[in-house]
C-alpha cells in the first residue's frame, strides 16, 4: 500500500470513528423547578432548533438519557434548558461525544 493510500484510509477511518461516537447523554436535573423545554444546538448553527422535550417536561431531582445526535458530526453543543419559573440557563461548548452526564445544579 502507498504512503497516500494509507493517509488516506486513516482519514476515513477517523471520520468514521467521529461519526460513530456516541452523543447519549444522561441529562441530570438537581434543582429544585422542573425542566420545561430543552435545546442542545450544535456550534455550527445560530437557533436552539426544537425542544427535545417536546410535550414532556424534566421534574426537578429527575434524569433523562437524549440522544443529542444530529446528524451533522459535530461533538460541541449549546444546551438551553427553560425551567417552570420561566428562568433560563445558557451553558456553552458541551462536549457531546465524552459526556455521559450533565447536571443541572441549583
Amino acid at each position: 500500500m502507498t504512503a497516500i493510500a494509507v493517509a488516506g484510509a486513516m482519514v476515513a477511518l477517523n471520520m468514521s470513528s467521529a461519526a460513530a461516537l456516541d452523543r447519549r447523554v444522561r441529562i441530570n436535573n438537581n434543582t429544585d423547578y422542573d425542566i420545561v423545554q430543552f435545546y442542545a444546538s450544535n456550534k455550527g448553527t445560530d437557533s436552539w432548533e426544537e425542544d427535545i422535550l417536546g410535550e414532556d417536561i424534566l421534574p426537578a431531582g429527575n434524569s433523562v438519557l437524549i440522544n443529542i445526535d444530529d446528524g451533522s458530526g459535530y461533538c460541541k453543543f449549546d444546551f438551553l434548558a427553560v425551567f417552570e419559573d420561566d428562568d433560563q440557563l445558557v451553558t456553552r461548548d458541551n462536549n457531546v461525544c465524552e459526556l455521559t452526564d450533565f447536571n443541572f445544579n441549583p
